[in-house]
């Protein structure tokens, strides 16, 4: 199974939308008070979709995690909603594109680089959404500042993701279900 077949990129994101929902319940089965914001479990199987599936998938099921938590499970409040959508959707997106398009898979710290870009390029667009949303709409979220307190709020969730996210993607390219050729 070397070439990633449409039906193979499918049940790997639909597997990761599974987990993006699943994970966070999980998580706030410890009782732990904002648990959701300290660890950012569904970030996780979000950023894997975007290596695993590629850029539009991963955006794809960025956008589509958040706004099927929320009806299922309640899981984000409908204030955070709209910014989590954004924020996610953009990690898929930047996270598959870097490694498909600019084929860092093929570069040993490649994963890493990914990752971290792809973690700073959804911060941003949470803090311009935040901005946007209390400069053009009134709205009560201490604008862009917010996304700094959620950045530091969340530091051991971007540990987590750091620690956990390479080693899976590099299992799975080994596995073989990532080539090191650029993807199409």
């Amino acid at each position: 199974m070397k070439n990633k077949s449409g039906t193979h990129k499918i049940t790997i994101g639909a597997l990761m939308l599974a987990l993006s929902i699943i994970l966070p319940q999980i998580f706030h089965l410890t009782g732990i008070p904002q648990v959701g914001e300290i660890f950012l479990p569904m970030h996780i199987p979000v950023l894997l979709a975007g290596f695993l599936t590629g850029p539009w998938l991963g955006l794809f099921i960025g956008a589509a995690a958040p706004i099927i938590s929320h009806f299922i499970t309640n899981m984000p409040p409908s204030a955070r909603l709209p910014f989590m959508i954004g924020e996610l959707a953009f990690y898929g997106l930047v996270s598959g594109l870097l490694y498909h398009t600019v084929d860092l898979k093929s570069k040993k710290a490649g994963t890493i680089i990914t990752l971290i870009i792809a973690m700073l390029a959804g911060r941003l667009v949470y803090a311009a959404m935040l901005f946007g949303a209390s400069e053009f709409f009134g709205m009560q979220t201490a604008g862009a500042m917010a996304a700094i307190t959620a950045t530091v709020k969340g530091g051991y969730g971007i540990a987590l993701q750091i620690v956990i996210i390479p080693p899976i993607v590099y299992a799975v390219k080994r596995a073989g279900f990532l080539s090191s050729k650029k993807s199409k």
